[in-house]
């Protein structure tokens, strides 16, 4: 079991327009793709780094979203930091073994929760 790169980083912002220009300057490029999740209720711009993962900006189209309610009670910041696994099975059972809280096990996507990470929602992701 070992967490092996950053897949990628989710970052929350309110104005999405405003953080779109920052990021694009930040990361020396124009940002790569716009999409949008009616189910997560979130906006979502995409950077794609050089050596592979990306950044993601996502803004709450609805206040009483996730990312809505995160930015209400905790502001703008980092939402999630996702992290490559060879095997998402050894992983999970690895994690458990050390008294790991996780979310989502059996889904489509498993998290470590925040609560295990110092305050930090870690997605994991298989190679």
């Amino acid at each position: 079991m070992a967490l092996t790169d950053v897949h990628h980083v989710v970052v929350r912002v309110e104005d999405f327009d405003a953080s779109v220009k920052k990021w694009e300057s930040i990361v020396g490029k124009s940002v790569d793709r716009i999409d949008q999740s009616d189910g997560l209720a979130i906006k979502q711009a995409f950077f794609d780094l050089p050596e592979g993962g990306f950044i993601e900006l996502v803004s709450p189209t609805d206040p009483e979203g996730a990312v809505g309610k995160a930015i209400a009670g905790r502001g703008e910041g980092i939402h999630t930091l996702s992290m490559s696994v060879d095997s998402m099975a050894q992983t999970i059972e690895g994690l458990k073994a050390s008294g790991v809280q996780l979310i989502g096990e059996g889904g489509p996507q498993v998290f470590i929760h925040p609560k295990s990470a110092n305050g930090v929602l870690v997605q994991l992701s298989e190679k």
